[in-house]
Formats: C-alpha cells, sequence, structure tokens
C-alpha cells in the first residue's frame, strides 16, 4: 500500500515498472486474450435470471407515508469530543404527492406538504476528554441514551421500545431478550420482566435499564466511547420512531389504517453484532401482523454500497414499457453468488442481522432504486425470498412511480425530505456545532 499525503509531503506514486513480469505467465496471457475475444450476451443474462415486469396500475397505491431518517457528527474542540445525533420522522399524503411536478416542483406546494409534518429527535453523547459530576463517560452515555428515549415526545418512543421488547402485539406478557449487565459483564439470561423498565442484575446487583438491553454498553469503555456508539444509536432512533407510528396506527380504531400506510425507512433494514437482538422481534411482529390479515408495508431505500453498485451496471440492459416497471427479487442464493460471489456460508445470508430483503426496481431508463422490503418470517435456504414472500410487494411497487424525484438519482420525494429536516451535513451544521461547543465550553471555563 502506498504512503498518502497530508499535504505537507507528497504522496508515493506507484511504481510504472512493477509489474511488467507478470505478463510472462501463461495463465495471465490466456487471460487477456479470452478477454479481449470472448463475447458475453450480458443483456440477456441479466434480462432473464430475475427480472420480472409489472403493471404499476394492478394495484392500488398506498394512501398514507411515514418516513424516518437521521445523522450524526462528532466535534471536537480543545481536546473534546461530542457527538451530536439528530433523527426525523414525517408523513406525507400519498395524494398531495402525486400533485408535484417531477421535473420542477414548485416550492410553495412543496411547503405545503412539510408544513406541521415533521417531528425530530436529538441528543449529544460526550465521546473523549470530559467527565460529569454524576460519573465517568461510560455511565454517562447509558443514562443520556436512557433519558433521550424516555422523555421525548412524552415517553412514546420508549413505550415502543417496550412495545418490541416484550412483544406487546401478542398479549402473552414475555421477558425481554437477554443481554449482558453493563456493570459485571455476566449475562442475564432472563433479561428484564414484563414491562420493566429498571431493575438489578442478578449477578452483582447493580441497577440496569431497560436500554442497557439493546448493548450501546458494549461498544464504550470508562474513559471514552468511539464515533459507533452515536452511529448505532441513530440507527435505533430511525427504528423506534417510525415504529412509533406504525404501534399507534396498529392500535387505532380504524384497522385498515395500519394496512393503508407505506413505512419507509432511509438505509437498509440491518442491524448489526449485538443490536441484532431486535432482529427476531421485528420480524416476529411482522409475520404476526401478515397472519391477522393486517399486513404492514415497510420498505428501505439504500444510496450506495454493493447493491446500488451492481443496479448501477445492470440496469442499463433493463427497459420497461411505458406504465410499467421492472423489480428483481432477490434471493439468499442469488445474492450469494452474484453479488457476493462468495461460497457457501456457515451462517445463511442475513441470518441474524436482516429483517428486510433486497428489491431491485428499475421505473425507467433513468430511475433505479434498490429496496429492502420484509417478509416477516425467515427462512435459511438459498431460494427465500421469493416475490409471494414480501409482504405488499405488489401495492408498494404501484406506489413508488408518484415518489419518484427527478433531482437525484433513484431518489424518492419522502426520502429527499426528510434528509432534509434529519441532515446535520459537514458544513455548516457541523461548523455552527463546533461554535456552540467552543462557547459552551469558554463559558464554562
Amino acid at each position: 500500500m502506498a504512503y498518502v499525503s497530508e499535504g505537507r509531503l507528497p504522496f508515493e506514486k506507484a511504481s510504472k515498472l512493477g509489474h511488467l513480469k507478470i505478463i510472462e505467465s501463461e495463465w495471465v496471457n490466456g487471460l487477456i486474450k479470452d478477454f479481449e475475444t470472448f463475447d458475453v450476451s450480458e443483456k440477456e443474462n441479466y434480462s432473464t435470471q430475475i427480472w420480472r415486469e409489472f403493471d404499476c396500475k394492478s394495484a392500488e397505491p398506498l394512501k398514507h407515508i411515514w418516513v424516518s431518517d437521521g445523522s450524526y457528527v462528532s466535534v471536537t474542540e480543545n481536546r473534546k469530543e461530542l457527538a451530536f445525533v439528530k433523527t426525523a420522522l414525517m408523513t406525507i399524503e400519498q395524494a398531495k404527492m402525486a400533485t408535484i411536478n417531477k421535473e420542477y416542483p414548485h416550492p410553495i406546494l412543496m411547503q405545503n406538504i412539510m408544513t406541521d409534518s415533521a417531528l425530530f429527535h436529538a441528543t449529544v453523547f460526550p465521546l473523549k476528554n470530559l467527565k460529569s459530576s454524576k460519573g465517568n463517560i461510560y455511565n454517562t452515555v447509558r443514562h443520556i441514551i436512557y433519558d433521550s428515549i424516555k422523555q421525548d415526545e412524552d415517553g412514546l418512543y420508549f413505550e415502543t421500545l417496550k412495545w418490541i421488547a416484550y412483544k406487546k402485539w401478542n398479549e402473552q406478557h414475555e421477558n425481554s431478550p437477554s443481554f449482558e449487565c453493563p456493570h459485571c459483564g455476566k449475562k442475564i439470561e432472563d433479561g428484564f420482566s414484563f414491562n420493566v423498565e429498571v431493575s438489578t442484575c442478578p449477578h452483582c446487583g447493580n441497577e440496569v435499564l431497560l436500554t442497557d438491553m439493546i448493548g450501546f454498553h458494549l461498544d464504550m469503555n470508562d474513559d471514552n466511547a468511539p464515533i459507533a456508539v452515536a452511529s448505532s444509536y441513530m440507527l435505533i432512533m430511525e427504528l423506534l420512531m417510525l415504529f412509533t407510528v406504525v404501534r399507534l396506527h396498529w392500535l387505532n380504531k380504524d384497522r385498515h389504517l395500519v394496512s393503508e400506510t407505506l413505512y419507509i425507512k432511509d438505509g437498509p433494514m440491518t442491524l448489526g453484532r449485538q443490536y441484532s437482538k431486535l432482529v427476531p422481534l421485528i420480524r416476529d411482529f411482522l409475520q404476526f401482523a401478515k397472519d391477522s390479515n393486517r399486513p404492514i408495508h415497510l420498505m428501505g431505500c439504500e444510496k450506495t454500497g454493493a447493491y446500488f453498485e451492481y443496479l448501477s451496471i445492470v440496469s442499463q440492459f433493463i427497459k420497461p414499457k411505458i406504465n410499467n416497471l421492472m423489480y428483481a427479487v432477490l434471493n439468499h442464493g442469488y445474492i450469494r453468488k452474484e453479488i457476493q460471489r462468495a461460497p457457501d456460508h456457515v451462517n445463511p445470508y442475513g441470518l441474524r442481522t436482516n429483517w428486510g430483503e433486497k428489491v431491485l426496481v428499475v421505473i425507467d431508463e433513468n430511475t433505479h432504486m434498490t429496496l429492502n422490503m420484509t417478509t416477516g418470517e425467515y427462512r435459511p435456504d438459498d431460494c427465500f425470498p421469493t416475490d409471494n414472500e414480501i409482504i405488499g410487494l405488489n401495492r408498494i411497487l404501484s406506489t413508488l412511480p408518484s415518489l419518484v424525484s427527478r433531482k437525484y438519482e433513484g431518489a424518492l420525494y419522502p426520502v429527499e425530505l426528510v434528509n432534509g429536516i434529519a441532515s446535520m451535513s459537514n458544513y455548516p451544521s457541523a461548523k455552527i456545532l463546533q461554535d456552540f461547543v467552543r462557547d459552551t465550553l469558554t463559558a464554562v471555563v
């Protein structure tokens, strides 16, 4: 690996001659010859394997739309480091979206859509070289997480955490998942008893919080915390805010409301490492709703990554007809062979981490997107999922054309709008936060 430059000295240049010996290999020479002469019909390969045509008028579009997004930024001043996290939730009526000109959206119409339609949640974490009179960084962050979720919106998000953790939709009064004690590190096998918010560790007797069950403390030590704590908190809050709406709709007197709504999350439907303990709970609820004939229409949007890059390549060979779109539900075998290009895994793809499956969509020659959609129950085989196992696939696909934005490639208006509310870009937001931190620290001194 070459040395990089930080501006004071030049970077190391790549050798122009170091690779010449390799062409003496007969295998390499054969490869070069085949590369130049062998013709692969990529169009036929891409269009016949997995792609299906969909008539956008064949299903009823969903009437209501809710979307969540988040961002985080770290700020360093005088060797002290903080992380600011902001998440947003927004609702848009599908009928209003249909009136927007996709090429030239009128700013007044956009303003009307956004008026009184958004909520946001914000908090701040100490990461390094900060002390509190109440405790070290480790315990300060633990309690900030608990207080931030519990106090905002009069505890609505905290109630959603309890609703998920205790599977309150099935009314069986179950315990929370097991987790590691933040004090002694031993596993609390029985988790929290039903509906409990604060308890004590059966091993060491110290106080544990329901938010400790999520596992943020496993990313920290006593004196500092990585930025990963902020990014993980953002993901959890995006989920909790969106599922708060799902929960309230589920409990609404109008039993059809929850199934007439499209819930959109910016980014993939995945939770890694210790946070993945929430994945089986989410799958159980989605399957319960599916079995109750009250399907939940959930969708995630990926803007970058391996799947987005794959679609960017193959979409040029996919040509939908007018008023139709093309879609591909990627099963686990296809993902492993064609995208990951990997051998069989010990653990099936997404077994522990994913609560959504990959669906590629091409609307026209300029519009393609990488989506996540849900199945509820998970099956660990290469043929899963099929089209029929995606919850509300037809209704979600029929809703997409009215949400498309022409401002960015493959963009959706709801995601674009909520991103504008949640975003804390490097400039100017981070600069404003840095000035705020500097003024606050100066005032304290």
